[in-house]
């Protein structure tokens, strides 16, 4: 038990790795503005002004890691330090990233006694996102039973990181509580009205300007980084023991179509189990809901 964990087990602390980066910031002020204290755990200058403490930490270096969260105090920690895209890596580095830093974290937790941790998956663990053939889908909407085949680097780490993950939970003395959460295209207020809501979202516009093939591997999907990190205090947050992983979306897809017609058009062939309402998302977040209450609110056709 750490130093912040009061005697009834309420979470006072949190560690966020990576906490530089659009979400973790968007995290962070979530984490303060709820009255926890907060520790950013980051490689490179500091470059937010809302922590309570910043620990300049190589998340790829297993002792970093532990000398860093031991001196945070915290009892509680997201993952959210991996490299954001693979294109600017080789593939290794990208793998790495997502991999090793996340057992760090999760063996590090475990031996420091922090109960709960959540960490930052991705769609692309579906196989979907960065990956150059298209996307392989079964059934719409897409939902945490769905089959996974992740074939290029940043995917096949996201995986395992969710391997790893479901590893570590299942140790005796493991955290209480792992989540992993499947993110797709997170953005702000200016990167949804420039993205979406000032562009042709038709799919005619979207294939014009070039768009579809990603759209379509990524399902149209997306999640205002204020539902993101609304998620992520949620996770932290909940009392199930062991490992779970949740599918989180906004609440509508990317394009200015009817999802039925969405599924049709992108997807020919593909089963869709229900009837498909407005312009709903293609990926089911019925499961945060339901085990986190995390409802998303936020959706780019009201910019």
């Amino acid at each position: 038990m750490s130093a912040d964990r009061d005697a009834s087990g309420r979470i006072e602390a949190v560690a966020v790795t990576g906490g530089n980066g659009e979400i973790g910031r968007a995290v962070l002020r979530h984490f303060a503005d709820r009255g926890y204290r907060t520790v950013n755990l980051s490689r490179g200058a500091r470059r937010e002004e809302v922590a309570d403490a910043y620990l300049r930490t190589d998340l790829l270096d297993a002792g970093e890691v532990y000398g860093s969260l031991a001196k945070s105090g915290a009892d509680a920690v997201v993952h959210l330090g991996t490299l954001p895209r693979p294109d600017e890596s080789p593939g290794h580095v990208t793998f790495e990233s997502n991999a090793m830093t996340t057992y760090h974290v999760l063996e590090a937790a475990q031996h420091l006694g922090v109960g709960s941790v959540c960490l930052a998956s991705s769609l692309s663990a579906l196989g979907a996102g960065f990956d150059p053939d298209p996307v392989r889908v079964e059934y719409l909407p897409v939902d945490e039973s769905h089959p996974l085949t992740p074939r290029d680097p940043y995917a096949l780490g996201k995986r395992v990181l969710e391997v790893t993950a479901e590893g570590i939970a299942r140790r005796n003395d493991g955290p209480r509580t792992v989540s992993a959460l499947r993110f797709p295209l997170v953005v702000d207020d200016e990167a949804a009205r420039r993205t979406f809501a000032d562009a042709d979202r038709s799919l005619a516009g979207i294939e014009e300007a070039g768009f579809y093939r990603v759209a379509r591997n990524t399902l149209f999907a997306y999640l205002h980084v204020e539902d993101a990190a609304a998620l992520v205090s949620r996770a932290v947050e909940a009392d199930f023991r062991g490992y779970e992983v949740f599918w989180a979306a906004a609440p509508d897809t990317t394009a200015d179509a009817p999802s039925a017609e969405l599924a049709r058009e992108a997807y020919p062939g593909v089963a869709v189990r229900r009837e498909l309402d407005g312009y709903e998302s293609l990926v089911s977040a019925e499961k945060a809901r339901a085990r986190l209450g995390w409802e998303p609110t936020r959706s780019w056709r009201d910019l």
